[in-house]
């Protein structure tokens, strides 16, 4: 069973990851200008690495602008769309990350240049530059997280290590500025750290070009989210993937016995469910299947503590769960939930039932009647069993349980 991702919901976070990737684009172009300018000034050897590195960021951008829009389209050849083209973008940016390093440290070792005479306002524009990189890269991290877009975190991450590529430069021509050769060393320092954040950037976007499953805390949500469903008894199989900023989720969930059309219902509640608890879920598909029980789950209200029987549903304090094996039909667990309904001015009986759905009873007895009751129709929906009985006293009820289990067993 599978529902369509929301369409206008997928427009507007292509449209701001757009925008974020052209802010990114018209920056670059910027630095690499004033970059170039400045190197030409000061015949800096630094500066003028820094400019080419620049100048590999605005590649990056437009493979950036170019993956986003690749990503976003659909054809017969790709059903499941294009979404990988943005982790294929993330690999090309640390490549990139990599080239910058070895250039970097290629000049740091090798390079020479002609040191030019420059005045200070050179070494203060150069020092003004280095926030720059930091704010797009956190700005683009920030998005790229809120979407969920891999290449634009990817590209974010390369600019805030252009930072410390920037304060090399700065910290060259201070050291130069005092006659001490500094920017040599630091430079290979750099793209050390440079090279260890591409890294990062490659090693998160295989994972997903690879299929890596989803990370275990979004499964542990997902797999929560499926048994929160009172008509389902397990989960069987679960899988999750990435692919771009989007995620697949298929499932093999067991449910009690039901139809087609009922099993259908339940399967979309659940995807719902899904959808609402994790972001940029592209495709979930629920494969129900009948669950065989190795447990029949009773609940019945309790006056007390010592097992007297509450003639109420809704204002009983208690509630006693009783877990009876199905080959053996004897009791194997008792458990006693103070009843949280039952102090509520209004609809304790409907509260009540819901809240006894979260334990998933597949029976629930009572002395009185639930017919034209509210908790009727919550179990009912649910599949769970409604029973009377005129014993008073939770160690009778167990006995007329097992005397039933024994019949069936025997027919």
């Amino acid at each position: 069973m599978e529902e369509a991702h929301p369409e206008s919901d997928r427009r507007q976070a292509d449209a701001a990851v757009r925008r974020v990737a052209f802010i990114s684009l018209a920056v670059n172009v910027g630095l690499v200008l004033v970059k170039l300018g400045l190197a030409g000034i000061s015949g800096s050897l630094a500066l003028g690495t820094d400019a080419v590195h620049s100048s590999l960021d605005v590649l990056a951008s437009l493979a950036l602008l170019a993956g986003i829009w690749i990503s976003s389209r659909t054809s017969r050849e790709f059903p499941y769309g294009l979404y990988k083209v943005e982790n294929l973008v993330a690999v090309v940016i640390a490549l990139l990350v990599f080239f910058t390093a070895w250039e970097i440290t290629a000049a740091a070792i090798g390079g020479e240049a002609t040191a030019l005479p420059f005045d200070g306002w050179v070494l203060i524009a150069v020092a003004a530059l280095i926030s720059v990189p930091y704010f797009l890269g956190t700005y683009e991290v920030r998005m790229g997280t809120a979407y969920h877009s891999p290449s634009l975190v990817a590209d974010g991450k390369q600019h805030r290590v252009d930072v410390l590529s920037t304060s090399v430069v700065f910290f060259a021509l201070l050291g130069r500025s005092f006659g001490l050769p500094l920017d040599h060393l630091a430079a290979v320092v750099i793209a050390a750290l440079i090279a260890y954040s591409g890294w990062g950037i490659l090693k998160d976007s295989m994972r997903t070009l690879l299929d890596a499953s989803i990370d275990h805390e979004t499964r542990d949500t997902i797999r929560a989210a499926i048994l929160a469903e009172p008509m389902v008894t397990g989960v069987r199989d679960l899988t999750g993937r990435n692919s771009g900023r989007y995620i697949f989720v298929e499932a093999s969930v067991a449910m009690k016995q039901t139809d087609l059309a009922e099993a259908t219902l339940v399967s979309e509640r659940i995807q719902a469910r899904i959808r609402g608890l994790v972001p940029n879920v592209e495709r979930v598909v629920i494969h129900p299947e009948p669950g065989e029980r190795s447990q029949v789950r009773y609940a019945v209200p309790l006056n007390d503590l010592d097992g007297t029987l509450s003639p109420h549903f809704g204002e009983a304090p208690y509630f006693a769960l009783l877990d009876f094996g199905v080959k053996e039909g004897r009791l194997q667990r008792k458990e006693v939930l103070a009843n949280l309904a039952s102090g509520m001015e209004k609809q304790k009986g409907l509260r009540a039932a819901e809240m006894l759905l979260e334990q998933k009873p597949d029976v629930v007895y009572a002395q009185q009647s639930f017919a034209g009751k509210s908790p009727e129709y919550v179990f009912e929906s649910a599949r769970v069993a409604m029973r009377t009985t005129g014993v008073e006293t939770l160690r009778e009820l167990t006995g007329v349980i097992e005397a039933e289990m024994e019949e069936e067993r025997d027919e």
